[in-house]
């Protein structure tokens, strides 16, 4: 009688997962066989589903690729039998310990099952006629079986991942629409509660972070009644009224403010094209400082949109427009908004934002201070290691 060992070699004990993937690897396979990079994908959408991770797969697909063929038929192919050399060499140079580590997660997770020869090596055996014999490796009949979870899984998943998106694009329109009429009002004398401004704060700081659905929806809850205080403020009824007077008293008794609103854009946009851009990349201050994309609903493509998307932003820092005019007349546009970008990254640890953008202007002024290297020490944070 042919006999598979299941029990894994050297000092790895028997436990009930193992027992569990094994009972399972014995189960019926599905009528259809499940494209394997298919699969792969829908394992990454529900990897945490699975207790598995990034790694983790990027090990599974190395293994895939020693399967013949595109569908995980069942049949003894579903063996591969990689040396952890060539396994290495598909892992981009993968550390052997490190391959132990994720080849045992993908086991405890019951995605494969090891099936160890008598000396623990990987290989398969022919018989008299050439033809395999026995096949001592990675079974891969436990993600053939558990296809149709997967699927499900991922597919739960991948609606999810949806729904978050939807109620954080709403959180962020919410407060984004605060903001702005929150500057408005201040913009034109009306005045904002100061508790008011502390609860929109605090909305953009939790916003950072990443939130999983149901601390967004409280988010959300929080956010409207944010904006209807905002709302209240002033009447519907007068803010439509006077929007065209607003609007012509801003742009005339104030033609050099580029913070009145009606006139944000075009202001923004000549300041922008008459300024010098930085020798930086946008790409790469962008990647310094991701928390400003939270007030870009539509992207950062091009310097004006960071120079306009900072210019909403000023305000929400408790930084005054005379501060913010200094700063762009003496950095240039671009810098500036480079400048307030880096701030907003680390608002938690500026206390007086106004004076310390006052600080850096006047540094800039002396010849002492420039962008670059504020930007540089904020990759080197974000990485982890010298850029």
């Amino acid at each position: 009688m042919r006999h598979i060992s299941m029990t894994p070699f050297g000092r790895q004990p028997v436990t009930a997962g193992l027992l569990a993937t094994q009972a399972l690897a014995e189960a019926p396979a599905p009528d259809s066989a499940p494209d394997k990079w298919a699969l792969l994908r829908d394992l990454t959408a529900a990897r945490t589903v699975f207790n598995v991770t990034d790694r983790d797969l990027a090990v599974l697909a190395a293994l895939f690729s020693f399967h013949p063929g595109k569908e995980l038929a069942d049949d003894d192919a579903l063996i591969v039998f990689p040396s952890n050399a060539s396994l290495s060499e598909r892992t981009h140079g993968m550390a052997e310990s490190t391959l132990r580590r994720h080849l045992a997660a993908l086991t405890r997770a019951g995605l494969i099952l090891r099936r160890d020869s008598p000396n623990g090596k990987r290989y398969a055996a022919r018989d008299r006629s050439g033809a395999l014999d026995r096949v001592f490796g990675f079974d891969l009949r436990p993600l053939l079986i558990r296809s149709p979870e997967i699927a499900e899984a991922a597919e739960e998943a991948r609606r999810e991942a949806f729904a978050l998106r939807r109620l954080r694009e709403q959180v962020v329109i919410r407060v984004r629409d605060a903001g702005k009429l929150i500057a408005w009002a201040i913009e034109t004398d009306m005045g904002a509660p100061a508790a008011l401004i502390a609860d929109l704060a605090e909305l953009q700081r939790l916003l950072r972070r990443k939130l999983d659905i149901q601390c967004l929806a409280t988010l959300a809850a929080r956010a409207e009644n944010v904006l209807d205080q905002v709302r209240s403020l002033s009447k519907t009824e007068k803010m439509d009224g006077n929007a065209d007077v607003n609007e012509r008293h801003q742009q005339n008794s104030k033609p050099d403010s580029y913070e009145s609103e009606p006139c944000l854009e075009h202001q923004e946009g000549e300041a922008a094209a008459s300024s010098a851009e930085p020798a930086m990349p946008l790409g790469l201050v962008l990647k310094a400082v991701p928390d400003i994309l939270d007030y870009a609903p539509d992207g950062i493509r091009t310097w004006r949109d960071l120079i306009g998307v900072a210019g909403f932003v000023r305000p929400m820092l408790g930084i005054s427009p005379d501060a913010w005019d200094s700063s762009r007349r003496v950095m240039g546009d671009a810098a500036a908004a480079i400048v307030l970008a880096c701030m907003l990254q680390r608002a938690e640890t500026i206390n007086k934002p106004g004076g310390y953008l006052r600080a850096l202007t006047s540094k800039a002024e002396a010849g002492a201070f420039s962008v670059g290297p504020m930007v540089m020490a904020l990759l080197r944070a974000e990485n982890g290691r010298p850029v």
